[in-house]
């Protein structure tokens, strides 16, 4: 017998369905960022004194959450550390902090939360303003479809510490959301998004279903006013969320699925995992 909750989402859907995940303080602990900063340093791709701001920012992230003027400061931290350098060696970096730095930090119960739209059918990507080298690099590791990030201008080879378009934060999430969701055919409103902070408000509300995991002041307040779902990292609430997945997200049929994402930021076949 259906619970009284249950929500019959109707049929499997014969389009893609989009989950959008924010990375820091969402999928990990703190920012991604700051830990490229220091394999930098350990490196000597970066001297001692670079790495003090990177230090700085995880302190205050971890504390307080975002704020604008933090994050412009970590740009600015961020293009100066890829400008100058080939996108191998980012890469490389993108592999040692993964291994050291990123896995030993990620909240499995937001994994455990991918994993389940992945058995839905739904695709899975990565939306973070962190670049991009280490946004897929997460995506290929976890098995998710891809990765949505701030990108560097290349010139010869060489990353020029310029950027192509926008910093993807506030609202070029939602642009970038909305670019991908209508290239591949999804419909908005059967897609998800997972996010920590009040600057994603824009992301939340552009899609049918969103939830707000380990809120800021600000987005925990919004949460309530429009109430939405909230997630704190407690076995309850991660029992929960993992029932709302199964119980109102609507199954993908298996024609439906995309095998390549076709022009997207990443084009790397998505892995099972």
């Amino acid at each position: 017998m259906p619970e009284v909750n249950d929500v019959d989402p109707g049929g499997p859907s014969s389009s893609p369905i989009v989950a959008f995940f924010d990375v820091d303080n969402t999928l990990m602990r703190g920012t991604s960022l700051f830990h490229l900063g220091i394999e930098a340093w350990r490196e000597g791709v970066i001297g001692p004194r670079d790495i003090l701001p990177f230090a700085w920012h995880q302190m205050r992230f971890i504390a307080k959450g975002e704020n604008d003027a933090h994050l412009s400061s970590a740009r600015e931290r961020a293009l100066e550390l890829i400008g100058g350098h080939s996108p191998d060696e980012i890469e490389a970096l993108a592999e040692q902090i993964w291994e050291t730095r990123i896995r030993p930090r990620l909240w499995p119960e937001t994994v455990g939360i991918a994993q389940e739209h992945l058995a839905k059918g739904h695709e899975v990507w990565l939306i973070s303003a962190t670049p991009i080298e280490v946004g897929r690099l997460m995506a290929r590791r976890l098995g998710l479809t891809g990765a949505l990030g701030t990108v560097v201008e290349r010139e010869d080879g060489i990353y020029t510490g310029k950027l192509v378009g926008h910093v993807l934060h506030g609202e070029q999430k939602a642009v970038a959301a909305r670019e991908l969701t209508g290239r591949i055919g999804a419909r908005l409103e059967d897609c998800w998004a997972y996010s920590d902070s009040r600057n994603d408000i824009p992301l939340l509300s552009l899609v049918g279903n969103r939830v707000v995991v380990n809120p800021d002041v600000p987005l925990r307040l919004h949460a309530a006013k429009h109430d939405w779902p909230v997630l704190q990292l407690k076995p309850a609430s991660i029992r929960e969320a993992q029932r709302r997945v199964k119980r109102e997200a609507r199954a993908v049929r298996k024609d439906a699925r995309r095998t390549d994402p076709g022009g997207g930021p990443d084009t790397k076949k998505r892995r099972t995992p």
